[in-house]
C-alpha cells in the first residue's frame, strides 16, 4: 500500500512572525511545502493529510491546498487547544495559550490515517532522498508493524544562521536502530562549533550528530503509544501553559518500552527551512538554483 504523508502546519510562527506554511517562496506562487508534498508524490506517496489551524484555513486553501488538491489525493485537519482534553483538564489549562506540541498534532489525524505515514513540518525542506528512502521502507509494512523509522540528518546540515534551532539528538546502536533521543531546545553556532545552551550550562554537540528533523515514518500501531503517552504529559504538565508534548520525546520514549523500534536511515542532504524570516532569501535563492539546474519544473504542478 502506499503511505500517507502527514504535515504538521499548524505551527503559530511565532519567531518567523507570520504564517510561514504559506508564504510563496516559489517562482509561481509556491510555497515551501509545495516543493515537499511534489517530492514525496514523485516518490510513491499516496496521500497527503494536512494539520492546521481553523482560523487559517481560508488562506491555506486559497494558497497551497485547492492547488494540491487537484494534483494529489488530500484533506485537512484541525488542531486546537480543545481537542483531546477532557472539561476539568481544559479548566486545569486555562492559562495556555501555546499549542499542545507535535504529538498532540499527530494524534488530532489519527482518525484520517488508514496507512503507514511519514509525519514532516511545513516550514522544512528535507530534500528528495529522504522521501525515497522513507517510500521504500514504509511500503513493506503492514498497520500493526511495530518496526517504525525515522530518516536523521547531519547536525551541521540542518542548522541556521539566524539564531537557535531544536533539534532531537539521536543515541544510535550499531544496527541503526534508534537507542534514545534528546530534545534540545536551543542549538547554534558559536564560531564553528555547534552549541547546546541547556538550564544547566552549555554542552558543545559533534557537527556529524545524528539529528532528528520531525521526518518520521510510523504503521498506525504507533498511536498506541502517542495516545499513552500524551495521557502521562497531561497528568504531569497539564497546568504547566508553556509546555509542549513533543514527537522526538514520545518516539523515544515508545522505544524506552519496547513498544515499537524506529530504524534510523540517513539523508546527507542539505536540510534548510524557515525559521526565521531572515531565512526567506537564502529559501528563495536555494530553490531558484535547483530550478534552473533542472531539478524542479518552473512550474511545479500540472493542475492549478
Amino acid at each position: 500500500m502506499k503511505p500517507t504523508l502527514l504535515v504538521m502546519a499548524a505551527g503559530m510562527g511565532s519567531r518567523y512572525g507570520g504564517v510561514k506554511q504559506i508564504d510563496a517562496v516559489g517562482l509561481n506562487g509556491e510555497t515551501l511545502l509545495d516543493f515537499g508534498v511534489y517530492d514525496a508524490q514523485k516518490n510513491g506517496y499516496g496521500k497527503v493529510v494536512f494539520i492546521i489551524r481553523k482560523d487559517i484555513e481560508k488562506d491555506f486553501r486559497e494558497r497551497l491546498f485547492d492547488r494540491i488538491a487537484k494534483n494529489m489525493d488530500a484533506e485537512y485537519v484541525f488542531q486546537s487547544l480543545d481537542m483531546l482534553v477532557t472539561d476539568e483538564e481544559r479548566k486545569l489549562a486555562a492559562d495556555r495559550a501555546k499549542p499542545w506540541g507535535t504529538i498532540h498534532a499527530v494524534l488530532c489525524a489519527e482518525k484520517a490515517i488508514k496507512t503507514p505515514f511519514t509525519v514532516v513540518n511545513a516550514d522544512d525542506y528535507y530534500g528528495r532522498s529522504a522521501y525515497e528512502t522513507m517510500n521504500a521502507y514504509l511500503s513493506k509494512l503492514s498497520n500493526d508493524d511495530t518496526t517504525h523509522s525515522m530518516v536523521g540528518f547531519k547536525l551541521e546540515n540542518t542548522m541556521s544562521d539566524s539564531g537557535s534551532v531544536s533539534r532531537g539528538i539521536c543515541v544510535v546502536d550499531k544496527d541503526n536502530n534508534l537507542v534514545s533521543m534528546e530534545e534540545n531546545l536551543k542549538i547554534l553556532w558559536r564560531g564553528d562549533k555547534i552549541v547546546s545552551l541547556k538550564e544547566d550550562g552549555e554542552v558543545f554537540l559533534p557537527r556529524d550528530a545524528v539529528c532528528s528533523m520531525n521526518f518520521f515514518g510510523f504503521t498506525p500501531k504507533a498511536f498506541e503509544s502517542f495516545n499513552r503517552y500524551w495521557d502521562e504529559f497531561k497528568r504531569a504538565s497539564i497546568t504547566e501553559p508553556k509546555k509542549e508534548c513533543l514527537l522526538p520525546s514520545g518516539a523515544s520514549d515508545m522505544v524506552v518500552k519496547n513498544e515499537g523500534s524506529i530504524k534510523v536511515l540517513t539523508s546527507n542532504d542539505r536540510w534548510f527551512g524557515m525559521t526565521y524570516p531572515e531565512d526567506k532569501p537564502a529559501v528563495v535563492a536555494e530553490l531558484r538554483k535547483m530550478i534552473e539546474s533542472g531539478y524542479y519544473p518552473e512550474k511545479l504542478w500540472d493542475k492549478e
